[in-house]
């Protein structure tokens, strides 16, 4: 049996898992490690995953996989329906594209702040503050781009049918927001967006 080893909220990157595996109806056994605690640097863990990060998923045969989209694709796979990647060889073209864009243009000042201008991780490495305040506004300029983007009138970020740009979306800007940023701030159309996607039922998970 495959076993996921995660952490809770609000870790970003185990939910998208989470999301993927409810939108497919798939039960994973999953094993919650502390991140506060450094369970993620234990040996045991970077037998799974030498960089120390999860979410990591382990197969029957042993065999481990790591990169929260690369698990994702591996359900994917397994479990075609609802296809979360694309059918068409187009559609699978856009969705990479998109995925590929939010984890630049939306995650990248997202993680920057977090790591270089919170208090939460102070402690964890050396902060160069006035550069991680600097992406508030690159994470602005981001969302007025995503924004423009959604004015088409499209209910998800590829069309009207829900995917995993979606998905990745919606973790990086649910914690934007829980860090202190104001991902949706006067963000009309991608406020609309985010209302359809918060109304899944596997945005719970």
């Amino acid at each position: 049996m495959m076993k996921l080893y995660s952490a809770p909220m609000p870790a970003p990157n185990p939910r998208r898992v989470r999301i993927t595996a409810a939108e497919k109806g798939i039960t994973l056994d999953e094993v919650m490690l502390d991140l506060r605690g450094r369970e993620h640097k234990a040996a045991d863990h970077l037998a799974r995953n030498v960089l120390g990060q999860v979410p990591v998923l382990v197969l029957s045969d042993g065999t481990s996989i790591a990169e929260t989209v690369s698990i994702c694709r591996y359900l994917d796979a397994i479990h075609p329906e609802p296809p979360l990647f694309g059918q068409t060889p187009v559609d699978v073209a856009l969705i990479d594209m998109w995925i590929r864009r939010i984890e630049i243009q939306i995650s990248e000042p997202n993680k920057m702040f977090w790591r270089h201008a919170h208090p939460a991780t102070a402690t964890l490495l050396k902060q160069y503050r006035d550069f991680g305040a600097s992406n508030r506004g690159l994470l602005t300029q981001a969302m007025m781009w995503f924004d423009r983007e959604l004015s088409d009138g499209r209910a998800f970020v590829v069309g009207d049918v829900f995917n995993m740009a979606d998905i990745v979306a919606v973790t990086i800007i649910d914690f934007a927001a829980l860090i202190g940023m104001a991902p949706l701030s006067d963000r009309v159309n991608a406020e609309a967006w985010y209302k359809r996607v918060i109304a899944r039922p596997s945005y719970e998970a």
